[in-house]
């Protein structure tokens, strides 16, 4: 996320996303940019995934609630709306991502392996709604993206965090990023420790390395601009 782009930071109550069945029209006008963006990201970065997300194509705030609208396509589609200039008006890679910190109040970070689209980022665990998040009754469950996300990643399960009852949403011109904070049981150092264990028994982990943030010095290269906002805001320097 280029730094120039303006952010801004609100909390919800409620998330309302819905999966909408109609093709993105985008994706289907921009075939030809999208293959030419991901045929040059796999130039450099030859292992990358490309299967089938979910991209949000508009959303609206009101009363305390963000209510938004999903459509499907493949994570190349994706990768161009990132990069496409200028952005894409109202479509966005919105995704939750559990804000885990240690029972002490350290924050518990993860930085991407060098074979991911992301590599070298360091965020908390998260990744991108797919249809398996979409419900029966046509819901995006972006709290199940979350957790499920989470045990992927760092081999947590559901029972060894506390989800707190609000969303911070930061958003800017191409993301929309739904954190959660998700406070675990043992302290931020034991958490860091069990997850360093998870990866070490994977055969191709998608984090390479473990951090814990605890204060403003411990904010590194590598975090994106988002993450550092949402930083700031609980150490309250925003």
């Amino acid at each position: 996320m280029a730094g120039a782009q303006a952010l801004e930071i609100f909390e919800v109550d409620r998330l309302d996303m819905r999966f909408d069945p109609a093709p993105w029209a985008s994706a289907r006008e921009n075939r030809a940019a999208i293959d030419a963006n991901f045929a040059a990201r796999l130039s450099r970065q030859p292992d990358i995934w490309n299967g089938r997300i979910l991209v949000l194509v508009d959303h609206a705030l009101d009363a305390g609630t963000l209510t938004g609208r999903y459509a499907e396509t493949d994570y190349a589609a994706l990768l161009w709306l990132l990069a496409a200039e200028p952005p894409l008006a109202g479509a966005r890679n919105a995704f939750a991502m559990g804000a885990l910190r240690g029972a002490d109040g350290g924050f518990v970070l993860a930085r991407m392996a060098p074979w991911t689209a992301n590599a070298g980022r360091i965020y908390f665990a998260a990744g991108t709604p797919d249809p398996d998040d979409v419900t029966a009754d046509g819901r995006v469950d972006l709290e199940g993206s979350m957790l499920r996300e989470l045990g992927e990643e760092t081999g947590l399960a559901p029972d060894d965090v506390t989800p707190a009852p609000r969303w911070t949403v930061l958003r800017d011109e191409r993301r929309l990023a739904l954190l959660r904070p998700l406070v675990a049981r043992e302290s931020a150092d034991a958490v860091a420790e069990r997850i360093r264990a998870h990866i070490a028994h994977e055969d191709r982990p998608e984090i390479d390395a473990v951090l814990v943030a605890r204060g403003p010095r411990d904010i590194v290269e590598g975090m994106p601009p988002f993450i550092r906002a949402y930083l700031d805001r609980v150490w309250g320097r925003s």
